[in-house]
């Protein structure tokens, strides 16, 4: 899903990337856009909870105080990931990788809260 902003600071990433990300030992901001219900049934093992529908300034800078921290974002399908990704970009979050959809994630999911 290619998005489109004036800034462009939006990139779709794959697993492989993601992972490599992950363990990089960069500080990453790894979201689940999901409702909390969905969170608890699985997520992926690391992922913080940050709703789509809880997004604000607030809710953001608590959550990824620095505006270039690479910003993970995921969902169920790529539909919710996107319009997080966006909301974040409007926000002026300038590094957002946008992974779509949990199905298929290879490295491991948590269970609960």
């Amino acid at each position: 899903m290619k998005h489109m902003n004036g800034e462009n600071n939006i990139r779709p990433i794959d697993f492989a990337q993601a992972k490599q990300l992950l363990d990089s030992g960069e500080r990453v901001a790894f979201l689940d856009v999901r409702t909390p219900e969905e969170y608890i049934v699985e997520h992926a093992a690391g992922a913080a909870l940050f709703p789509l529908d809880d997004i604000s300034t607030e809710s953001a800078k608590a959550a990824i105080p620095e505006k270039d921290t690479p910003v993970l974002v995921y969902c169920r399908t790529g539909r919710r990931s996107a319009m997080a990704a966006d909301q974040l970009a409007r926000l002026g979050y300038t590094n957002i990788l946008d992974l779509g959809s949990l199905e298929g994630w290879p490295y491991g999911k948590d269970f609960g809260e």
